[in-house]
């Protein structure tokens, strides 16, 4: 069975393979919950609708999956120029990723065991290291297949891409709620205190210079200006420097802050739960 992340399932059984509309809930988590039930064998093998695996691909990750084993994860190939767009270089880490389901294979037994994926993880993000931590709780394994290959091209994207992207980390705090321990060790082991530190220089300096003394409002401001330049030189480095990437390197820096720090809050209302 190859189950794909959108809302929809494909369910193969030798030569022959069934389509299976996911008319809700939507989300990658809830298509792929609605794909492994329907599966009929013992290992569920998933991947994602933009992916090409290795014509070897579904035999080796499944010679990878050993009996001490819960679950494996292929390699994942995803071609990027040398010198690529912050956009492209930020989607290059799922090649680092410890457990990503455009490329894993999982015992359905353990998927059992877990309740499958997280629905309430509605866009694709953190509903693999979710899934990923819920079957390493249960003291199963996670195994690695080198030669277990998908390539994953970079999804074409708009300009200005990261800003919407910026939604997603609403569920990191979800993420979180769900497994403190393991988010802090394997994921971020700190707060975004620069995004918060250049968002209370924004809004100190503002009140300040309409409220207060216009002195520590400039000299607040003149603080924002020169960590939002720092936030913008880290993305513009090793990255493409043509006018329109650094254009929107420029206008995105100065918005993904409060952005961030935005949908941040958000996750903790919706989710409650203390993070930052």
């Amino acid at each position: 069975m190859v189950c794909r992340s959108w809302a929809a399932a494909v369910i193969r059984a030798g030569n022959d393979m069934q389509y299976v509309a996911s008319p809700g809930p939507h989300g990658p988590a809830a298509a792929r919950n609605r794909g492994w039930k329907l599966a009929r064998s013992e290992i569920v093998a998933f991947t994602d609708d933009d992916t090409v695996p290795d014509a070897s691909w579904l035999s080796n990750g499944l010679k990878a999956l050993h009996d001490s084993l819960g679950a494996v994860c292929g390699r994942i190939v995803m071609p990027i120029p040398e010198r690529p767009t912050d956009y492209e270089r930020d989607a290059s880490g799922l090649v680092r990723a410890e457990f990503v389901t455009a490329n894993c294979f999982c015992r359905k037994a353990v998927l059992e065991r877990v309740g499958g994926f997280d629905e309430r993880f509605k866009l694709a993000w953190r509903e693999d290291s979710d899934l990923q931590f819920r079957i390493l709780e249960t003291g199963a394994r996670i195994g690695y297949a080198e030669d277990a290959v998908v390539v994953h091209p970079v999804r074409p994207a708009s300009w200005g891409v990261s800003l919407q992207q910026q939604k997603k980390v609403m569920f990191d705090a979800l993420l979180f709620k769900n497994h403190p321990r393991m988010y802090r060790s394997r994921i971020r082991k700190s707060p975004r205190w620069d995004y918060y530190a250049i968002v209370a220089a924004m809004l100190g300096g503002i009140a300040s210079a309409l409220f207060g003394s216009l002195w520590l409002g400039i000299i607040l401001l003149a603080l924002w200006s020169l960590l939002t330049a720092r936030f913008c030189m880290q993305r513009l480095r090793g990255t493409s420097h043509t006018l329109s990437h650094v254009t929107e390197m420029i206008v995105t820096s100065v918005l993904i802050p409060p952005l961030a720090v935005f949908w941040r809050l958000a996750g903790m209302w919706k989710f409650r739960v203390g993070f930052a």
